[in-house]
């Protein structure tokens, strides 16, 4: 493989102008709009809307990883519902158990298992009674099923649509698990009637504010993990697999281990987003980890613009905000407008959000069209 030129070198340790701005809005405006500002005021940002927008920015973190997967690496993957809702449970079930008997009917059990006459709280969630095991759990679980179903996949040399369908079967068998009762996980209800974090009170603002701020972290260090791959030997080789995984292979290089180690990547930081939306949140339901949410995901990136990590955090934020607005006043119009939206992408926006500003230079200065035949100029700016 060819080392990477030293202007490129440097160019990778630098962020463009737009992220900058976005961890200023995120990490200082939007706080500080929130705190400040009269409750009557117009610049006012109430709690409930942080509250949402902390939640888009754990899906956010969800679309860095798999835009690393997709946008640079070229395998689709249609079942990062499934990691998302491993994470979330985890955590889940750590807050679930940390009410004790302020549960509805006062027992150390959650309600569902009150419910279902459960007599003994299942060996598997007594782990979960401590917070370190809660967040190794949302990290390593949905790391630790990758790696297998990844190795079995990549392995055997499955790729392209085969391994979208196979994902996409994935999502489906997990959706249909956690759908029963028997799996002691609360059936079609979920986790929910959450009250407590590290013993902090989750209906107290500050406690709300504090998850926000801690989301825009999380996210930033993802960003610049996911940011610090891309710029590798590693992620040089996982996007020449994608261009052409055979030139690899027959180069020297194994491109199972490099897909393997992408996917595993993924999963994780699906299930540390998925940890954070949960306390955000305050239910996680089978609902969340099926195929149709697995299917979202993937148009969040696309929207954004895949193989640039800033698109995949813009599409999150920017179609669950317009899902969140529109819903309000169109819910059953949603699903075709999402649907059309995504098809509106790949036939007019192949590149995305951050391709559409890359087209808007190119018609305000048609001489750097040339440029734009290799790569977006858009990608540079935004990222």
């Amino acid at each position: 493989m060819p080392n990477p030129e030293p202007n490129d070198q440097r160019r990778g340790l630098q962020v463009g102008p737009g992220v900058w701005i976005m961890a200023a809005v995120f990490l200082v405006v939007l706080p500080g709009l929130n705190i400040v500002p009269p409750a009557d005021s117009w610049w006012h940002v109430s709690d409930f809307s942080l509250n949402r927008f902390g939640k888009f920015l754990s899906f956010a973190i969800l679309a860095l990883g798999l835009d690393l997967i997709w946008g640079y690496a070229g395998i689709l993957s249609l079942g990062h519902g499934v990691f998302f809702g491993l994470g979330a449970y985890a955590m889940g079930m750590y807050m679930a158990l940390s009410i004790g008997t302020e549960s509805v009917y006062g027992s150390a059990l959650p309600d569902f298992m009150v419910w279902n006459q459960v007599q003994e709280l299942p060996l598997f969630w007594k782990p979960f009674h401590y917070f370190p095991v809660a967040v190794l759990g949302a990290l390593m679980v949905p790391a630790a099923c990758a790696f297998v179903f990844g190795s079995l996949a990549f392995r055997s040399r499955i790729k392209g649509v085969y391994f979208a369908i196979i994902t996409q079967a994935l999502a489906l068998c997990a959706w249909l698990v956690f759908n029963r009762n028997e799996t002691n996980l609360g059936g079609t209800n979920g986790l929910t009637d959450f009250k407590l974090l590290l013993g902090f009170r989750l209906s107290e603002p500050w406690t709300q504010r504090s998850l926000y701020l801690f989301t825009v972290v999380c996210l930033g260090v993802a960003y610049i993990l996911c940011r610090a791959i891309v710029q590798s030997r590693a992620g040089k080789v996982l996007v020449a697999i994608r261009d052409s995984e055979q030139r690899v292979l027959f180069s020297g290089y194994s491109p199972a281990q490099y897909k393997l180690f992408v996917f595993v990547v993924s999963a994780a930081l699906a299930g540390l987003a998925g940890a954070l939306y949960v306390p955000q949140v305050g239910i996680i339901t089978p609902a969340q980890i099926g195929v149709l949410p697995s299917l979202e995901m993937v148009i969040w990136v696309a929207v954004g613009g895949r193989g640039t990590l800033i698109g995949a955090i813009i599409g999150a934020i920017g179609v669950n905000w317009g899902r969140s607005v529109l819903t309000n006043y169109f819910p059953e119009l949603w699903p075709f407008l999402l649907g059309g939206l995504f098809v509106a992408v790949v036939l007019f926006v192949p590149d995305g959000i951050v391709g559409l500003w890359g087209r808007v230079k190119i018609w305000v200065r048609p001489e750097q069209s040339e440029i734009a035949k290799g790569s977006s100029p858009g990608k540079w700016i935004l990222t």
